[in-house]
């Protein structure tokens, strides 16, 4: 893909991850991101297919941005140190866009779809991350501490609830290691 396609996929996501946050799925038109991004709308279709595939892409980049898709570095502790930093130390702007598409309703039974298998998704790379056998137990476990770790973030960054909020990150990543590391080490 050349250098132009690539910039303008990424002014396309980019637009449709705003677009999806604040006006959701369902009310959201590809004219609307197309006219965002400053394209023609056509580049929607060529690019992703459809609408449905526009918003797996938005999920897909949420996914590259937590550090998912990265090979599994093995070890309970590297996973939790990896996730603690990201969720902590280095969150964005673009953190509070990413939770809302994955938290916000859709109206859509594909989008929703789509969210429930990037949450999956994310969850089995935690679980495969922790090491051991990938049980059902594990899973539970992971998504429940991907759960543990979207409220934070909603409450931390965009909510902004207090003391939660400011407080200090050595702290709070604590404390957030303290919880995942009680749901994601092996049973006693």
């Amino acid at each position: 893909m050349s250098k132009d396609a690539a910039a303008t996929r990424l002014l396309l996501v980019r637009a449709a991850r705003h677009r999806f946050a604040f006006d959701g799925y369902k009310a959201t038109t590809v004219r609307d991101i197309a006219s965002d991004a400053g394209v023609n709308v056509a580049l929607i279709n060529r690019y992703f297919g459809s609408k449905e595939g526009l918003f797996r892409a938005c999920l897909d980049r949420v996914v590259q941005d937590l550090g998912v898709e990265q090979p599994v570095e093995r070890g309970l502790e590297r996973a939790l140190a990896g996730l603690v930093s990201h969720v902590v130390r280095a969150p964005t702007d673009d953190d509070s866009l990413q939770l809302m598409l994955l938290l916000r309703s859709s109206g859509d039974d594909g989008a929703d779809a789509i969210r429930r298998e990037t949450l999956r998704r994310y969850a089995e790379r935690l679980a495969t991350a922790v090491g051991g056998e990938v049980t059902e137990e594990l899973l539970v476990r992971a998504e429940i501490a991907l759960s543990v770790v979207l409220g934070m973030t909603m409450l931390r960054r965009s909510t902004a609830v207090e003391p939660l909020a400011s407080a200090d990150d050595d702290l709070v990543a604590r404390a957030l290691d303290d919880a995942l590391r009680a749901l994601l080490a092996p049973s006693r």
